[in-house]
């Protein structure tokens, strides 16, 4: 895993394995990778059962619908994906019920993108005395995603967007930058790049199709 060398201290690895078998999965961890990131609860649970001998930190990064919250909260320790008051307070209250603590990270959308949703900054910021007091979660950081045609250099602007939204917010944490933009998104202070094929290489034929 050249790309760890390349990468500053307060920049961390999250290996994408969405679309990659347990066995690949066991392979990485195996090198020393212990973060790793599933976008589907139904395909993420049968690989944790077959990993529940190793010591692997699971991040859902998928969109995250309210009736799959008490599933994820409960099979997840870090969620990358809440993109509304609504569905925050939702997992701050199905967390309590399930007496666990998850990271949260808040999606934001700092560009126009009608594939993506999102807080802007400007409501996040109105809303920020709602979130930020909520129980039962631990928010960390925001996270966001770059529109597909965005130029490199647009890309930082938006990462450095995010980075300067998070530090006004007291937010440690950033994830942003994946195998395409993760140089971008280092410079503009990434603490989480969301890395798949850079690391796995392309996924299976027969896997499913998840963005």
């Amino acid at each position: 895993m050249h790309l760890r060398e390349d990468l500053p201290a307060s920049t961390r690895l999250l290996a994408v394995s969405k679309g990659h078998p347990s066995s690949s999965i066991r392979a990485l961890a195996q090198l020393g990778q212990r973060a790793f990131g599933e976008s589907r609860l139904q395909e993420a649970l049968p690989k944790q059962a077959d990993l529940a001998d190793l010591d692997i930190d699971w991040h859902f990064i998928g969109r995250l619908q309210s009736n799959k919250v008490r599933s994820v909260v409960k099979a997840f320790s870090v969620i990358h994906s809440v993109d509304s008051l609504a569905l925050a307070e939702r997992v701050s209250r199905i967390s309590a019920e399930e007496e666990v603590s998850p990271s949260v990270l808040l999606q934001v959308k700092l560009r126009p993108d009608p594939s993506k949703g999102g807080f802007d900054a400007n409501h996040l910021q109105s809303v920020w005395p709602q979130i930020s007091t909520l129980p039962a979660v631990r928010i960390v950081g925001l996270m966001t995603m770059a529109p597909l045609d965005c130029l490199a250099i647009d890309r930082q602007a938006l990462f450095r967007e995010c980075r300067d939204l998070a530090d006004r917010l007291a937010l440690p944490d950033c994830s942003m930058g994946m195998s395409g933009d993760w140089r971008e998104a280092t410079a503009a202070g990434s603490t989480w790049l969301r890395v798949g094929s850079a690391l796995f290489g392309a996924r299976p034929v027969s896997a499913p199709a998840m963005g």
